[in-house]
């Protein structure tokens, strides 16, 4: 296998990559069927087709001229560039498309230079009647010679002649751009006229492989001494060259011909040129060039594919990757290319290939700019190109590709992605440690998700108290013995609000904690997989609970606003666990946290039917939270069944009025509590405890309100539940408006 996609003996530089890319665009279509476009279009239909085209080549242009200057661009060109910035599986279904278009492209300018005989066929035929009708009598010959040569001699050889058939192809247009009469009188119309002339997208797919001499040369880029400077430099100017051209033919067509005699005659070039036979000569010429051109890419992409190990099979990657061992010469795809090449003109449609052509270097050109675009917005450190395009620039590009290709043909159009869809996924099943198009998009989300935390953090005018939505996290060492938690994480982070769950680690930062931390991490994120959440999870070492709180309460949150409520959890069986938590309530108090204790049974969150909010006199200033938070779960699809059922504990003579108070409370919040729900419960002193559990013993998620002085240093205040399911404690830093 080759060590290297680059030719150790590389000596092109800029004109090479200029005039393959050249040689490409004023190629077989202009000599055998630009005048035909022009007759069944007209000349401003001509110019929307260059127009259309341009808007696809420049953006792609633009776009492979900044990643080329990103990155060492080695051998495989435009499969090269793909690879390295989508990854190597769609890159390689990109890539094998591509080299299939690249071979069939062989196919349609030894086709096109057969055409190219066909005045000196035509004369055989009259003169010494050889009825000589069959093209391919030229065409396979042809192709056998140019075969001989790139096997034998590679992609020097190819290089000479390309010079000297680019001179006879620039003879040739000078001398067309000299007749200075038209054909015979006709009025000059700028709009076709021709009776049932051909569809605007059809004459466009016909012509588009005038327009793909972009790819062309980019396909040297493992034979240029310096590809970041020659691949930018070669592809802009070719491609802004081309265009002027075309524009220039089609006035020259359009004031030399009737439209009826430039689709009757595909050589009609040869009646308006100043000299009649430079003209075979240059199609000869254009389509030979455009021929060495693509049989010298074609080979270098799949030997790129090959040396990325993109088969499954390791035999035949070894065998596409080999090169000769002088100058890495891809003779093992120069023979795929060269059988590819033979069947497709054995079939000798060149209306056909001109089409197969057109919808495979669409999806390429679409992919580049998609590259490019995507990379605007991931702003990748190492992302660097010396030239840079504009990310609105390279979008119309990929835009403009897919809605050409269904435009086109959208069967073809259909059946090329899917083609490519297949190879995609069968290069990721046997490849599966491929990442793909996942780094890509993982930094577009990333600058997306910055950005929105940005934007969130300062346009954060308002006061929170008004508008309040939960910013939560969770720090818990128990984990993996209990998952309420962090279901109540996820419950109200779910739609309204952030959640971080955070799994503490008791010890110092060494490299065993840091371990056991990564470790848990993948635990934590097995467990919370397919649980219908978007929690951020993460793991904390901290030699005590203390210190990893006052570490948690200082962390900036995940959603760009900062935290503003923190929830514990203990278990019932085990309470002293809650001797760890309130010992820290003052200082989570003073940094203006919310707080919440999550209290579990052996009952858990049973049906989640039933959620009941405890009002008392004495906490009033909980009561809006509590609520909030109540909908707020309410929201989740485990609780699409649910209910929340509000009591409020008042002495018995106060029961009216605080009943009116609460209804006025519910209805102003616009919240979705009927007022059946709501009900004024009586006690008497020193029995809150047995009414709440006597009311609320079947509930499947309790909320009792807390403040800092009922705490009085004890658990005494969070005992006495046993017969309740999950409770959770909630105390508000400030009271809730609700508006």
């Amino acid at each position: 296998m080759a060590k290297s996609l680059v030719n150790s003996n590389a000596k092109f530089g800029t004109m090479p990559v200029f005039l393959t890319a050249l040689s490409t665009i004023l190629g077989a279509i202009l000599f055998l069927r630009f005048g035909w476009a022009v007759g069944q279009v007209g000349f401003w239909g001509v110019i929307g087709i260059i127009i259309i085209g341009h808007i696809i080549t420049i953006p792609t242009a633009f776009a492979v001229a900044e990643i080329a200057t990103n990155q060492r661009v080695q051998g495989g060109g435009a499969y090269y560039i793909i690879s390295r910035s989508f990854g190597l599986n769609i890159g390689g279904a990109i890539g094998l498309a591509l080299f299939f278009s690249q071979a069939i492209s062989v196919a349609f300018y030894v086709i096109a230079f057969g055409e190219a005989f066909e005045p000196l066929i035509n004369y055989l035929n009259d003169h010494y009647q050889l009825g000589i009708e069959d093209r391919r009598w030229i065409s396979l010959p042809s192709m056998g010679i140019l075969s001989l040569i790139i096997l034998t001699k590679g992609a020097n050889m190819g290089m000479k002649a390309l010079y000297l058939v680019v001179t006879i192809l620039l003879f040739s247009l000078l001398f067309f751009f000299a007749g200075d009469s038209p054909i015979k009188p006709h009025e000059v119309h700028f709009h076709s006229h021709v009776p049932d002339n051909l569809n605007f997208f059809f004459v466009f797919t016909i012509i588009f492989p005038a327009f793909t001499g972009l790819a062309a040369g980019l396909g040297l880029s493992g034979d240029l001494k310096d590809p970041k400077k020659s691949i930018p430099r070669g592809t802009l100017w070719a491609t802004i060259a081309g265009m002027l051209v075309y524009i220039a033919a089609a006035y020259k067509f359009t004031i030399s011909a009737s439209p009826e005699d430039l689709v009757a005659d595909q050589l009609i070039m040869q009646r308006i040129s100043a000299w009649g036979p430079i003209i075979p000569i240059g199609l000869a010429a254009a389509s030979l060039s455009s021929a060495l051109g693509s049989i010298m890419v074609a080979p270098r992409t799949l030997q790129a594919i090959g040396y990325d190990d993109i088969f499954p099979q390791k035999w035949l990657n070894r065998w596409f990757a080999k090169g000769t061992k002088t100058n890495n010469e891809p003779i093992n795809g120069s023979i795929v290319t060269i059988i590819i090449a033979f069947f497709f003109i054995l079939i000798g449609d060149i209306n056909f290939v001109a089409q197969i052509i057109s919808m495979f270097f669409m999806v390429t050109y679409a992919a580049i700019c998609m590259v490019s675009f995507l990379e605007h917005f991931a702003a990748d450190p190492a992302y660097r190109p010396t030239f840079r395009s504009k990310w609105y620039i390279s979008l119309i590009g990929a835009i403009f590709s897919f809605w050409i290709m269904f435009q086109m043909n959208a069967i073809y159009a259909a059946f090329s992605i899917i083609i490519m869809a297949m190879i995609y996924f069968a290069i990721t099943y046997h490849s599966n440690e491929r990442r793909g198009l996942n780094k890509l998009f993982r930094g577009v989300v990333f600058q997306m998700s910055r950005q929105l935390q940005i934007f969130a953090q300062r346009a954060d005018k308002e006061d929170r108290e008004v508008s309040w939505r939960p910013f939560g996290v969770c720090i818990s060492h128990d984990t993996f013995k209990r998952r309420s938690a962090f279901d109540v994480m996820r419950w109200i982070s779910y739609k309204y609000g952030f959640g971080t769950y955070i799994h503490f680690i008791k010890g110092y930062l060494n490299e065993g904690t840091t371990e056991a931390s990564k470790e848990s991490l993948k635990r934590l994120i097995n467990l919370a997989h397919g649980s219908k959440n978007r929690v951020y999870l993460d793991t904390i070492i901290s030699p005590s609970y203390t210190s990893a709180i006052a570490q948690v309460v200082q962390l900036s949150g995940i959603s760009g606003k900062g935290n503003n409520l923190i929830l514990f959890e203990f278990s019932r069986t085990e309470p002293e666990t809650l001797q760890e938590i309130l010992p820290n309530y003052k200082m989570i108090e003073s940094a203006g946290f919310d707080v919440c204790i999550l209290n579990t049974s052996y009952k858990s969150f049973g049906y989640k039917r039933e959620l009941h909010i405890w009002i008392r006199p004495d906490d009033f200033e909980n009561a809006n939270l509590m609520i909030l938070l109540g909908y707020i779960i309410l929201g989740h699809p485990d609780w699409k069944k649910g209910l929340i059922k509000i009591f409020a504990l008042f002495p018995e003579e106060h029961v009216v009025d605080k009943r009116q108070q609460l209804l006025d409370l519910v209805k102003e919040g616009r919240l979705p509590i009927s007022p059946s729900n709501i009900e004024m419960v009586p006690y008497e002193k020193h029995t809150q405890k047995q009414v709440v559990s006597s009311y609320s013993q079947d509930a499947d998620l309790t909320l009792i309100g807390f403040r800092n002085e009922m705490l009085k240093g004890s658990l005494e205040f969070f005992e006495g539940y046993n017969d309740l399911g999950n409770i959770l404690f909630v105390s508000a830093n400030k009271a809730k408006d609700i508006e």
